[in-house]
């Protein structure tokens, strides 16, 4: 039996791609292990099918932080029984590339997202040259890359001539059964945010287009580094009795609170070549959720909904403009007459059952 260690930079309870590969690996006759870190309020694993271990570390954040959890996950690789090592990000590539190297070991590169290109490093110059210098010195060494969208692949092979799996972040099936009925009653709709807090999401634009709505609950569900931020926000405009925020939850958490809404937002900016080119989990959350979704101008999502006809695509980035197609597709006749049926295709053909496959051709390759 081949053992996989898969390595990541978070503290694994929320990270729901790690989780379905590490099923699915774990279903194809793998023994599989995932590495993160233990944060002070971090919640429990149990439930998970497959092994986890996770590191105190001394640092929470800056340099010290990335230096420590590759140092960590180091040693830890190098006394481990492992045969194929997975490293997610760019963050933990350091100490995997050291590792398979250092014991001959199959190393897999599991791209979440365009590293140097997120929106808190675009203008950080340094920092970011220092991301750029390890992407351009390591990936060019990996044995196999996976990555969320084509976009990114595509970045890949014209920057380093890599062919990358494309692995969209797509959620396991659900049947209408499972969907949360308790929705609110037809004069009051929820709207939802699920997904870390951080700058360049749309959250803000999304709280303000409550001034221009009625009877709409905003659900936002996740937690990061903005979350003070908009709560100051929500204070500012006295939108107490009208936004949520759930913070973390768990998975089942989460679908209770996705299931159970009218519409999934998806607001990103066009902040860099990441958010450009990001194909998020929640929309494909939202879609097994059954819920029309509103998406930004920006090509992988603008795909995924203009192919099946699922939401709508914001135009023009503005409170007023977001609140007038909310309250067009909350119309209690619209999401039943427009969005339903074709919701129910996307459900069958975007689901991980069919995605994952990719994964276990991959990976078996490796164990041959």
């Amino acid at each position: 039996m081949k053992r996989i260690i898969s390595a990541v930079s978070n503290d694994i309870c929320t990270d729901n791609r790690v989780n379905k590969i590490a099923c699915t690996l774990l279903a194809n006759g793998f023994q599989v292990t995932v590495t993160g870190r233990r944060l002070q309020h971090s919640g429990g694993l149990s439930g998970r099918p497959y092994k986890t271990h996770r590191f105190k570390l001394l640092f929470n954040k800056g340099p010290l932080f990335y230096l420590n959890l590759n140092v960590r996950l180091l040693f830890y690789l190098l006394l481990a029984k492992v045969d194929i090592i997975l490293s997610n990000d760019l963050d933990t590539l350091p100490a995997c590339w050291l590792a398979a190297g250092l014991r001959k070991k199959k190393l897999v590169f599991d791209s979440h997202e365009l590293f140097p290109e997120v929106p808190e490093l675009v203008n950080r110059r340094f920092v970011r040259a220092i991301w750029l210098f390890l992407e351009r010195k390591l990936v060019p060494q990996i044995d196999k890359g996976i990555t969320v969208s084509p976009s990114i692949a595509k970045y890949y092979y014209d920057t380093y001539k890599l062919s990358f799996e494309v692995v969209r972040n797509i959620s396991k099936y659900r049947e209408e059964s499972e969907l949360n009925l308790q929705k609110t009653s037809r004069d009051e709709h929820k709207i939802i945010y699920q997904g870390a807090l951080n700058i360049g999401r749309g959250i803000e634009l999304a709280i303000s287009s409550l001034q221009h709505i009625d009877n709409t609950i905003l659900i936002i569900a996740g937690s990061g580094d903005i979350e003070n931020e908009l709560k100051k926000i929500v204070s500012e405009l006295s939108l107490h009795d009208r936004v949520i925020f759930t913070g973390r939850l768990s998975f089942d958490e989460m679908w209770q609170q996705t299931s159970g809404a009218n519409i999934g937002l998806s607001l990103e900016e066009d902040l860099g070549l990441n958010y450009r080119y990001s194909l998020p989990n929640k929309l494909f959350d939202y879609i097994q959720a059954r819920l029309p979704v509103i998406v930004s101008d920006l090509p992988e999502m603008k795909s995924i909904v203009t192919s099946y006809k699922v939401g709508e695509i914001i135009d023009k980035r503005s409170p007023e403009r977001l609140a007038e197609i909310i309250r067009h597709m909350l119309d209690v006749d619209i999401p039943n007459r427009k969005y339903k049926e074709n919701l129910a295709i996307a459900a069958h053909e975007l689901c991980w059952e069919k995605e994952q496959e990719k994964i276990t051709g991959l990976f078996k390759l490796f164990a041959g």
